[in-house]
């Protein structure tokens, strides 16, 4: 969730839902959905770093990055992406 203005310059905030179903994950990786989710996060990030999509120097937090690239990965359909949907809510 990230609080803030919006480019009125109201306040807003952004909940960002990463859709996982349990049984579909316990079926195809043997995890539970909310293991499955978190353990996919570093997994599109390592290979936004490897393919050179994301690049930087020192240590970063993932706010140093674009976020279209991953969000795009994420729910890009098998096998070029992870076929994992996710949507935004605006307040």
């Amino acid at each position: 969730m990230g609080d803030g203005g919006g480019r009125d310059g109201q306040p807003r905030s952004s909940y960002l839902h990463h859709v996982a179903d349990n049984e579909a994950t316990m079926a195809e990786y043997g995890a539970q959905c909310v293991v499955w989710q978190t353990a996919l996060n570093p997994v599109v990030a390592l290979e936004l770093l490897s393919g050179g999509r994301w690049s930087g120097f020192g240590v970063l937090g993932p706010e140093a990055f674009d976020a279209v690239p991953f969000l795009d990965l994420l729910a890009a359909d098998k096998p070029l992406g992870y076929g994992s949907p996710w949507g935004i809510e605006e307040r």
